[in-house]
């Protein structure tokens, strides 16, 4: 859903998305906490902010839901695998381009794995004139990179607005999610709502201050 005029903090410039490009969950101690196994809860958190970016994006390389599901799955075990030996340095390699590596990488060992199987012979065997697709071949159109920061902004969008919903009354979401995600006039969700008009402006304002907030957490992992 597009932000509304009246929501400037929802609203992305140039400059913003730069400065907003790892807005998920990815702060240091976070990632040194996933390298202990047995915290269970870091790595649902986790596990909860990530679980849905490399979902929508095995989709989107036409992954059927049930593979997509495992490559939730792979992607995840291999984090554990690999985090003790990643080290956090953006300037030298993000977590936002490290997790995509590993979800790409995913996405490309599952599509091998279908064209060996719609390459096999009716007795098991395996077609000798099928290669394995390489690293590129992916779908026709498919722009990774690009799809994932779409992915990723989208993403910690959705993060922050859910810790924002679990912090306000539903009617004061709900206001929110009407005045600045559906783009309603005030005074059409006033009527609706049964609410003064007054009521939608400092709903979305306590809204809008809890998203910032938020963010800015989101933007210190």
């Amino acid at each position: 859903m597009a932000a509304g005029p009246h929501c400037p903090t929802l609203q992305t410039s140039a400059q913003d998305s730069e400065e907003r490009a790892d807005l998920i969950p990815t702060r240091e101690s976070l990632l040194s906490r996933l390298k202990n196994w047995e915290d269970q809860e870091s790595w649902q958190d986790f596990f909860d902010t990530y679980w849905k970016l490399i979902y929508n994006m095995a989709r989107k390389a036409e992954l059927s839901d049930a593979e997509a599901q495992d490559i939730v799955q792979e992607t995840v075990i291999s984090v554990a695998r690999n985090i003790e030996g990643f080290r956090y340095d953006p300037a030298l390699c993000s977590f936002k381009t490290w997790m995509l590596r590993l979800t790409r990488w995913r996405i490309i060992n599952q599509l091998k794995k279908r064209r060996r199987e719609n390459a096999a012979d009716p007795f098991g065997g395996r077609a000798s004139d099928a290669p394995d697709p390489g690293p590129e071949e992916v779908p026709v159109g498919f722009e990774l990179e690009a799809i994932w920061d779409q992915e990723w902004e989208k993403n910690q969008l959705d993060a922050a607005l859910e810790r924002v919903k679990r912090q306000v009354p539903p009617e004061q979401f709900q206001i929110f999610d009407l005045y600045c995600l559906e783009q309603w006039p005030a005074q059409k969700i006033a009527r609706t709502l049964g609410v003064p008009v007054g009521r939608v402006y400092l709903a979305k304002h306590r809204v809008s201050r809890l998203l910032k907030k938020e963010i800015r957490k989101l933007e210190a992992r």
